[in-house]
Parts: C-alpha cells; sequence; structure tokens
C-alpha cells in the first residue's frame, strides 16, 4: 500500500463544522442508580481533515458517536452534522456520512470483492465504485482473497471501503487500530490520512494517543463526558505540554527542597535525576522557564547539575496533565499528575510536517 503524501499546508482555517455538539447529556440506569456516559459535552469538528476524539476508556466516546448516528437518542443537548440536526433531520445527511462503529461484519468464505459487490447492491451503488474503493485502500491485487484470510489491518481496510462505496463526506471511525500490530496501525492511520488529503472529514475516536498525534489535524480531548480541550493539535501541545527539563544532581533531595520554594515543580526520576518544570501558580520569572535559572538557583547553594535535557511535551503528555485530577489515563502510558490547564480554543492552521516512521 502506498503511503499518502504529506500533510499540506492550509491557507486558512476551514469555515464551519461537520459536526457540531453542544450541552450533550446521555445517561443510563444501572443497577447502582444512574450512570452519565456523557455530561454537557460541547464538540466541533472542523470541515476537513483528520479530527481525533480523544480519551480514556469510559469517557463517553462510542456513546457520543452512536448519539451522532441516530443509533441512541440523548437525553438533553443537540448534535447537527452538516448543520442538520440529529436525529431529526438525519434523514437528509445519512448518505453523506460512513462509519465504523462495531468490528466489520462480512461473510468469511466470500472474497473482499464480493463482499463489497453485496453491499453495493444492498445500497444502491454501481458496482464500478467497488473497483474505485478497493484502489482507494490498497487492496488491489488481494480483494479476490476470502476474508478470512485477511490480516486484521486488511479487514478493517475492508470495512472502510464499504463505508467509501456511496462517497460519504464525513468517516466516522471508533477505534479502528484495536488489536491491530503495528504495521496494521500504520495501515490504517495511512488509509485515514488519504481519505482526508482527499477532501474528506475523518473523525476517529480512539485513547492511544501517540498514533493519533502523527495522523491529526485537530482533536477534541474528553474526560467523563466532558470536554477538556479542542483545537489543533500544535496549539494544544504548545498551551498544555508546558515546558519541563531531566535534571541530575547528586542530591536530588535537596535539590526539590530548593527549587519547590522558587516556583518550579519536581517528580523524582530513577537514577539521582528528576523532571523540572515552573508550576501554574509560579511568578512571571519562574513561568518563563529559563533553565538557567535551575542551574544558577541550585549553585547559589552548592549543588551542580551532571545532566540538563529538555523534555519534549506531546499529545500524551498533555492528556495526562488534563485527566490527572480526574484519575483518567490513556492506554500503555504512565503519567505523573499536574494541574490541568484550560481548554484551549481552535487557533488559526498552520503549516504541518509529516512525521516519518
Amino acid at each position: 500500500m502506498s503511503v499518502p503524501a504529506p500533510r499540506r499546508a492550509a491557507a486558512a482555517a476551514p469555515r464551519g463544522y461537520a459536526v457540531e455538539v453542544s450541552d450533550l447529556r446521555k445517561s443510563y440506569r444501572t443497577r447502582k442508580g444512574r450512570h452519565q456516559a456523557v455530561g454537557g459535552l460541547d464538540l466541533k469538528v472542523p470541515l476537513g481533515g483528520v479530527h481525533g476524539f480523544l480519551g480514556p476508556n469510559g469517557s463517553g466516546k462510542t456513546t457520543t458517536i452512536r448519539m451522532m448516528l441516530g443509533l441512541i437518542k440523548a437525553d438533553s443537548g443537540y448534535i447537527r452534522v452538516f448543520d442538520r440536526e440529529v436525529p431529526a433531520g438525519l434523514p437528509g445527511v445519512i448518505g453523506r456520512v460512513g462509519a465504523i462503529v462495531e468490528q466489520p461484519k462480512f461473510f468469511p468464505a466470500f472474497s473482499g470483492r464480493r463482499n463489497l459487490e453485496l453491499l453495493a447492491t444492498a445500497i444502491g451503488t454501481p458496482r464500478k465504485r467497488v473497483d474505485e474503493v478497493l484502489a482507494e485502500v490498497g487492496l488491489q491485487g488481494r480483494e479476490r482473497d476470502a476474508f478470512r484470510k485477511y490480516s486484521l489491518g486488511m479487514k478493517q481496510r475492508l470495512a472502510i471501503a464499504g463505508t467509501l462505496l456511496k462517497d460519504p463526506d464525513l468517516l466516522i471511525f471508533d477505534e479502528p487500530t484495536n488489536g491491530l500490530d503495528p504495521a496494521g496501525i500504520h495501515e490504517i492511520r495511512a488509509t485515514m490520512r488519504g481519505l482526508a488529503d482527499r477532501g474528506k472529514t475523518v473523525l476517529v475516536s480512539s485513547h492511544i494517543l501517540s498514533e493519533v498525534q502523527q495522523v491529526a489535524d485537530t482533536v477534541s480531548i474528553i474526560g467523563r463526558g466532558k470536554l477538556l480541550a479542542e483545537g489543533e493539535v500544535d496549539d494544544i501541545i504548545a498551551a498544555g505540554g508546558g515546558q519541563a527539563v531531566r535534571l541530575g544532581v547528586a542530591d536530588p533531595a535537596r535539590a526539590a527542597a530548593i527549587l519547590g520554594p522558587a516556583g518550579f515543580a519536581v517528580v523524582p526520576l530513577p537514577g539521582s535525576r528528576m523532571e523540572v518544570r515552573a508550576t501554574a501558580a509560579a511568578g512571571a520569572e519562574a513561568a518563563a522557564f529559563d533553565p538557567a535559572r535551575i542551574t544558577w538557583l541550585l549553585a547559589q547553594q552548592g549543588l551542580f547539575v551532571f545532566e540538563l535535557m529538555p523534555i519534549q511535551a506531546d499529545l500524551e503528555s498533555v492528556f495526562l496533565e488534563l485527566t490527572a485530577e480526574e484519575h483518567l489515563g490513556a492506554t500503555g502510558t504512565g503519567g505523573r499528575p499536574q494541574p490541568p490547564p484550560p481548554p484551549v480554543a481552535p487557533g488559526p492552521a498552520r503549516a504541518r510536517q509529516e512525521e516519518q516512521r
């Protein structure tokens, strides 16, 4: 499968939204009483590009997607898809929406092509469209193989091909990389990027943040059914990640006692090292985060560093900061609680470079 071209620079932020959600609420009755799955969620998905819908398991992502598709009804609030309110206006826009919410279900003994031909007939799409979507997802050459012989990544790509048969403008994928090996994850990531580069809007929910960071243009981060941050990936990281260094010093306990009152947050690390960052409550001098000030403060007390290395902020670290007070986490990550920064509003679109992997 060919890898899509790098993300293009956008001249200006896209106008309008593919999806708008306001004060959305949904709860369920359980043996222990009412469980609130979504509690006053606000969400905006820009037209065009890949939008990551992020949150840990149980944060309300799938419930929200089901309400977007009219599969379940919200208790209150509203959802608009292409400026049509859901569920009342869904018949007018459902032809522009493709979604994968559950595991793809195809006939195991039939070939990928045959499965798509049957699906095309069922939805009234010309069969010639089958060849087009097979090419779009990179399954040409394997389309005559039985579905049961496909890898998990190929099965997901066939499912994406099924959603493309009616040429939708919005594609919604709920945890599309669950259970995939690294090669399969790369395939799905490249497929989503390719769709966005052809003008589609791709909404992908996930709790695997490192993967989303490599493909998404914008993100919404939720926790316990509420929006925590939203905007362009670079802006989210820049505003929420802060600055930090890994510091090596012979007496970490004494160094922490010096840096703490000076407005720095200190987290112990193995091997006489620590992570140091400015606290939100610190004064302007500390907030500027000059590593030279750290070394100066320690040197004044006879402590000299043997390591000082910047720590690169990423989407995963920002997520952990945002969800720390709610005791939430992300799959495959470790983290240290930090005070959550305020939500980030979408900023102007900027040139982005494709990350090589």
